[in-house]
């Protein structure tokens, strides 16, 4: 077994690989970027090494910095984590040109499942089903596109080299070909250096599930059972499950033989990752093999009780693989819920910012919580914008799910936007928890998971308004305090001191303002509010205990777990999570002007091209510039007809967020508009 290994990454996984080295009694080395100086996985490691600036092209994917920190340090071997160097040949070749063991499967496997296209050649010849596809040489784009044709729409567009969700765009039809294929090209350029596509079949409702494999350099091989990642935005998994829902013993030992079949056919070795589209006949085709561990490695952790990073250090360290196949089991039911900095609302825009305050649910046999950031850490523009992984396991699925509801909102985030609400839906969703999942999950049930509806607000917003006005009452008597009973302050109830019976606030519910009155009617224990949402009025009672909202609504009871944060507060209810914020009051002031005509970065960021020329008139929803942040493009758009006057930036600046990118002018106005931006 090796004394000291190097751990290749940052954030999460590396904190994870540590943690099981340090079990194991092997000494770990860290790297870090200059935005990475105070880390958690730099102070948890034995040592660290000063890598480079914070772009990772300056740091995380320089193979010959982690080679230079393996010799300075002594490090026998390299953990790559997953992202960054994990699937990279070349530097699994480096380090075995420098004595320097390489934890993962050998260049040769890596190579052959790096190209999307080689990968389904070499996949079709060792007889795994494949989805109608092209991946041949020639990448004019006339011929992709009579590809496409040739397939038929809709058809889904994957850089070769791709992963993660990056370079891949889906094409509804013939017309929007052309720019899903620039997109895609810069996209997969950017991220790895190749803007190779190849051209698939767009299953309509298949599920996203994939088989963990491991292999050893002895010949044995396994697989640890199967996970859905069906329910994914952009691509992206969000919540990730083990075992697969509905899935037999039969199609689970097809399936998994077919995977085992996959990696032996590329002499594997080590953790891999084989993934299927599986559709609702059960019939099964290949996608790709991830040559590496996976993020959602968890959840099979948790139902067959084995620590896989310890297996990828034994199997790389020359062992055996520690258990056959009829050796492992499944026990339970796991989920992982991504925790990301992001804005669901704004179609999961990524954010950065400041971890002011951060409170993870209570870890125990039941609730696992994987990080890489503590409280006050920033969450960098520079890198993927996931804060942690909650993974949760019980009995049964409908067990597991209610932890999970439970964990999400136990989880306490301030300073930057998350995801975590829209978790909350998910888990606390009715199609979710019968489980009729699919790839298209998200998308089909968005007003569900957004609680947009009109039955939503009439739910929502006397709940919202409730807690609202119990606690600025809680308010008042906290600065009145005890000294003057008779105090204003003392007595007010109400959204304003001059209004004692008849309240309107305008509350903001998942980004849209709401006009809310409410009568206060009786006083004391029998006192109630009558709230009126639209043409509905509901009876209202309630008192407030520390995060705990106790409601009672037309004698329907419920305990309500709120969470104030920046402003605003998120209610997780039986049904699901709601945002909300009191509307700031109008002081007439011109405040909204000052940008007038100006449109905003979203974040800091990278302007990837310019798509127009200053003063040629362009229509509504035509792009402008293109900018890339936290690994993602964002399309600035136009809002309507007009013309861009200036640009304030050229491509490959670096712009920081809210710095102005460029002027607009709308058709027939005499001033400009301030639409801010569409990506």
């Amino acid at each position: 077994m090796f004394r000291k290994i190097l751990v290749a990454n940052r954030g999460e996984i590396a904190c994870r690989v540590i943690r099981t080295a340090r079990r194991m009694g092997i000494a770990t080395v860290a790297v870090y970027s200059d935005a990475d100086r105070d880390a958690l996985h730099v102070t948890m490691a034995d040592e660290a090494v000063h890598i480079g600036a914070a772009p990772p092209r300056e740091s995380y994917l320089r193979s010959e910095r982690m080679i230079e920190a393996c010799q300075r340090t002594g490090a026998e071997a390299v953990h790559p984590g997953y992202g960054f160097l994990s699937e990279n040949a070349a530097f699994s070749k480096e380090c075995k040109n420098n004595n320097i063991v390489f934890i993962g499967p050998p260049a040769g496997a890596i190579e052959a499942m790096g190209s999307k296209s080689a990968a389904k050649s070499i996949m079709g010849r060792a007889g795994i089903p494949l989805i109608p596809g092209y991946h041949e040489v020639d990448q004019s784009e006339d011929r992709l596109r009579r590809a496409a044709a040739d397939i038929g729409y809709p058809v889904l567009l994957k850089a070769v080299a791709g992963g993660g969700g990056k370079g891949m765009r889906l094409v509804e039809d013939e017309a929007g070909f052309d720019e899903a294929l620039a997109a895609a090209r810069r996209e997969a350029a950017s991220a790895f250096g190749n803007d190779d596509m190849l051209v698939e079949k767009y299953l309509v409702h298949p599920r996203h599930v994939e088989v963990q494999v491991f292999c050893d350099r002895h010949g044995n091989a396994v697989y640890l059972f199967e996970r859905d990642c069906s329910v994914q935005r952009r691509h992206q998994k969000v919540i990730e499950e083990a075992p697969a829902p509905r899935m037999t013993a039969e199609l689970r030992a097809k399936m998994g033989q077919a995977a085992v079949q996959a990696a032996l056919a590329i002499e594997y070795e080590g953790a891999g990752t084989v993934e299927f589209l599986l559709e609702p006949d059960g019939s099964f085709y290949f996608m790709e093999m991830n040559t590496r561990l996976q993020v959602e490695h968890p959840v099979t952790e948790m139902i067959t009780g084995q620590d896989l990073v310890e297996w990828q250090l034994r199997v790389a360290a020359g062992e055996k693989l520690p258990l056959a196949q009829d050796q492992l089991h499944l026990s339970g039911h796991a989920f992982e819920a991504r925790v990301y900095a992001e804005d669901p609302e704004n179609d999961f825009l990524p954010a950065s910012g400041t971890l002011t305050f951060l409170q993870t649910p209570r870890e125990s046999e039941h609730v696992r919580v994987d990080t890489g950031v503590l409280q006050g850490d920033e969450v960098s523009v520079y890198y993927d914008p996931m804060i942690a992984k909650l993974i949760v396991w019980d009995e049964s699925r409908e067990r597991a799910l209610g932890r999970l509801a439970t964990a999400l909102a136990d989880y306490r985030v301030s300073g930057l936007r998350t995801n975590l609400p829209f978790l909350y839906n998910l888990a606390t969703c009715p199609p979710f928890a019968r489980a009729e999942l699919d790839t298209g999950f998200i998308e089909r049930h968005r007003d569900l998971l957004f609680h947009h509806s009109a039955e939503d607000r009439v739910q929502d917003l006397p709940l919202a308004s409730l807690y609202l006005l119990l606690r600025m009452e809680q308010a008042t008597r906290v600065r009145a305090g005890d000294a003057d009973p008779g105090s204003p302050w003392n007595t007010s109830n109400a959204w304003r001191l001059n209004e004692p019976a008849i309240h309107t606030g305008a509350i903001v519910l998942n980004g849209v303002a709401h006009d809310v009155p409410v009568v206060e009617i009786g006083s004391g224990e029998r006192r109630r509010f009558r709230i009126t949402v639209g043409d509905k009025s509901v009876m209202a009672a309630g008192r407030l205990d520390g995060n705990e909202l106790y409601a009672d609504i037309d004698g329907y009871r419920q305990r309500v777990v709120v969470v104030p944060h920046d402003g605003r507060f998120t209610l997780f209810t039986q049904r699901g999570a709601m945002q909300f914020a009191l509307a700031q009051p109008d002081f007439g002031e011109d405040a909204a002007d000052v940008t007038a005509g100006a449109f905003a970065a979203p974040m800091p960021g990278v302007i990837v091209t310019l798509l127009v020329e200053p003063g040629v008139a362009v229509e509504r929803d035509q792009p402008l510039l293109i900018m890339e942040a936290m690994k993602m493009e964002h399309r600035i758009c136009a809002p309507t007809a007009g013309t861009v006057s200036e640009f304030c930036f050229n491509a490959g600046d670096s712009v920081d967020g809210g710095e102005e990118l460029l002027r607009f002018e709308a058709a027939g106005a005499s001033f400009p508009e301030n639409p801010g931006s569409r990506y």
